[in-house]
């Protein structure tokens, strides 16, 4: 094993707080991530709201899951873009010249995603409970329910470092995250499944941000999560895994086995 492997967890810090700079240097990034899903909560919450039948008393409340995915959607685009800039720089070949473990460059990306992402939640949260959010969760459901959206986004930053070193322009960099924001209007975010045609109804059922949203919304409302945090959890760590794979793999063929 090379030396410089062992000194993995120093490297990775100092590429984290490389990346965490850039993101206290231009704070407009969390601030342009939350606009959309803000406003999405406002239209759905004043507009829509009172017309969608979800048996909630509070609509915000079953909502809210739903747009915290939208926005850490929107927020990993930024990592691609950031990834796509730093590969354009030249910025990989320079760090792989020097004595680091090389993977800590992109791992420094992957942490700064999650804490980001995290801050933008939890802005999303305040403005929520200034629009009447109430909940009856505990802490360990709260931390349970930041666990939950800590392994989804650690999920999708992986996906986003596959389009950052592959794609070709910066707009091509930050399309991926497109079909990703729209998924949770195909699922429970917004209203029952139950209330979609068939075969809409099987495609939201079935595909990741129904159950991650189910186990939010319970975990919050402080009931039972029964199979949904299983279901919620076998799919973000599915995706971990395989775009882990693939995420190095490219990285590996750009700069030459790194």
């Amino acid at each position: 094993m090379r030396l410089t492997n062992k000194h993995f967890l120093k490297d990775m810090s100092v590429m984290f707080g490389r990346s965490m700079r850039h993101i206290f240097r231009s704070m407009d990034t969390i601030i342009t991530v939350c606009i959309t899903p803000i406003a999405m909560m406002l239209l759905f919450v004043y507009v829509f709201g009172g017309a969608i039948k979800t048996n909630t008393e509070n609509y915000i409340n079953y909502l809210l899951p739903g747009i915290m995915l939208m926005a850490i959607g929107s927020g990993i685009a930024y990592v691609s873009y950031r990834l796509f800039m730093d590969k354009e720089r030249g910025i990989f070949e320079r760090f792989n010249s020097m004595p680091i473990a090389r993977s800590t460059v992109l791992w420094g990306h992957v942490l700064t995603s999650v804490i980001s992402n995290g801050i933008s939640v939890v802005v999303i949260i305040l403005v929520a409970l200034l629009m009447g959010f109430r909940s009856s969760a505990g802490i360990l459901e709260w931390i349970a329910v930041f666990g939950i959206l800590g392994i989804f986004t650690f999920a999708l930053t992986w996906i986003a470092i596959i389009a950052g070193l592959s794609a070709k322009t910066p707009d091509g960099a930050g399309a991926f995250s497109y079909p990703i924001i729209f998924l949770p209007f195909i699922s429970s975010a917004f209203v029952p499944t139950d209330t979609m045609p068939s075969i809409v109804r099987a495609f939201a059922e079935n595909q990741p941000v129904t159950p991650i949203v189910e186990a939010i919304r319970n975990l919050l409302a402080k009931q039972s999560v029964e199979n949904d945090i299983w279901i919620a959890l076998a799919w973000c760590i599915g995706i971990i895994v395989v775009s882990y794979i693939f995420a190095m793999k490219v990285y590996k063929n750009k700069f030459n086995n790194a």
